[in-house]
């Protein structure tokens, strides 16, 4: 503190200096208007809407008689039936591996809900170990499933597994 400060120091002011702005005047150039005006239009002559009108008519009658097993349609909410995927979310590929260039597989076992969601999810196998457990279980997190109904009750699915794949 008691040393003279080394070096030369250099102080900047800035003056402003008196602008004045020139502004030009335009105007706008109207478009000249045609000499002749453009041809009359004609409306060209309306078809039948439906060009097999005039066919001839013919019948088909087709008896079907099949036991389909559809009492209620397809509807995702009437029959009874087993658990089926709605939504399957890809895994995200994590950043490491893909520069790496690391592949593999990861078993996850969870609980479809009686809502169709999924909880409880847990990795039984991975290949590599480590590498893809986060993003496999992100993804089976976003999983939606029709759940299981037996008798127009819909019921929990424990110890579901299912194997992603990551290439």
């Amino acid at each position: 503190m008691k040393e003279p400060i080394k070096g030369n120091v250099l102080d900047f002011i800035r003056l402003k200096k008196d602008e004045t702005v020139v502004k030009k005047e335009r105007k706008v150039q109207k478009p000249a208007k045609p000499k002749e005006p453009p041809p009359q239009m004609t409306t060209p002559p309306m078809q039948q809407s439906n060009p097999n009108a005039n066919a001839a008519k013919s019948s088909f009658v087709a008896d079907i008689q099949a036991d389909s097993g559809l009492f209620g349609g397809l509807n995702l909410d009437s029959s009874d039936g087993d658990y089926l995927p709605i939504v399957k979310v890809a895994a995200v590929y994590p950043r490491r591996a893909q520069a790496r260039g690391i592949e593999g597989f990861v078993v996850v076992e969870f609980t479809v809900t009686k809502t169709g969601a999924v909880t409880n999810p847990m990795v039984v196998h991975a290949e590599p170990e480590g590498v893809f457990d986060r993003a496999a279980l992100d993804a089976v997190l976003k999983f939606k499933y029709k759940p299981r109904v037996v008798d127009g009750v819909a019921m929990a699915v424990p110890e579901y597994k299912i194997k992603l794949v990551l290439k």
